[in-house]
């Protein structure tokens, strides 16, 4: 018995995880050959290599790809299955095997953490389109392009992605939250001009998230009321002093930081954001480049197997 779609690509980040996939690969294979699911492994060997292996799956005829690591391979796998703000093949879905050191995307559809439940989700013909975020932004001096499937941020979120990059990976998910305070300590809110199309904010700003999913940071639930079906983008632009961001940050665990009196809260489809400095972006836990940037929301834009 095949999948519906044919054969999976499955794309595999074996250094995701500290090493996670490479060990939960074995029960994913033995679970597919249990359900008779015919698949091929691809092994990513550098940055921005699950991206290219995407694409050329598709190219090559693959409908169904399988991000097997964290949210940074769901991220380029992502980028991979659109080009000029289209889906390369509308037919295509994406699965997705988690083992990564976040995992955040997946808690957003109940997808199951553990890889071999996970393989159950591969079989049969279920699938839904979902929308996707594309930031232009900064990147050494030249405006770049990113998709996005769940959440990115401008700002002290992005800065502490960036610090967590610097951490022993062997805090797991508790490394964003070191990275916090390791990086408040020294952050300086930004004066900022937040365009939402049809009002501004302008003033002090700490941060910035841009939402598709609700999940990040290893299972804060940042933005709760987010869903990445319904065409928006949930906006949050925190201006809080640094001592009340301090407060806010165990209430973001479990979604109860908003409303806040300091969190202006927005769903729109685009919002636009320059600043009095560059501050750093980051998306799905990569950190990209830096403002001014531009975030745009691509509807139903490729389909995920549920």
């Amino acid at each position: 018995m095949s999948s519906p779609f044919g054969v999976m690509t499955l794309i595999c980040n074996a250094r995701s995880g500290g090493g996670g996939v490479a060990k939960a690969l074995p029960v994913v294979t033995e679970k597919l050959r249990e359900r008779e699911l015919e698949y091929e492994l691809r092994y990513t060997e550098h940055a921005g290599h699950a991206t290219e292996i995407a694409r050329d799956a598709l190219r090559n005829g693959s409908r169904f790809l399988v991000a097997v690591g964290g949210d940074g391979t769901v991220h380029e796998v992502v980028n991979g299955m659109i080009e000029d703000d289209r889906a390369i093949d509308p037919g295509a879905v994406m699965g997705v095997i988690a083992a990564g050191t976040g995992s955040d995307f997946i808690k957003t559809f109940g997808i199951p953490a553990a890889p071999g439940f996970a393989t159950a989700h591969l079989d049969g013909p279920e699938s839904f389109t979902i929308d996707i975020g594309k930031i232009t932004y900064m990147q050494d001096g030249r405006e770049t392009v990113r998709y996005f499937p769940n959440i990115a941020e401008a700002g002290l979120g992005a800065a502490c992605v960036e610090r967590a990059g610097r951490l022993p990976r062997w805090l797991g998910p508790t490394v964003y939250f070191f990275a916090f305070w390791l990086t408040i300590a020294k952050h300086k809110a930004a004066n900022v001009v937040v365009d939402l199309v049809d009002k501004k904010y302008e003033g002090p700003m700490n941060n910035m998230v841009v939402a598709n999913g609700q999940f990040f940071g290893g299972g804060m639930k940042i933005a709760p009321k987010a869903a990445p079906t319904d065409g928006l983008f949930d906006i949050q632009i925190e201006h809080a002093r640094k001592r009340e961001a301090i407060a806010i940050l165990p209430k973001v665990f479990k979604g109860e930081h908003v409303p806040h009196p300091d969190i202006l809260e927005a769903k729109r489809v685009k919002v636009s954001i320059t600043a009095d400095r560059p501050l750093p972006i980051e998306a799905d836990g990569e950190v990209l480049g830096e403002t001014p940037a531009t975030f745009e929301l691509l509807p139903d834009a490729i389909r995920l197997k549920v």
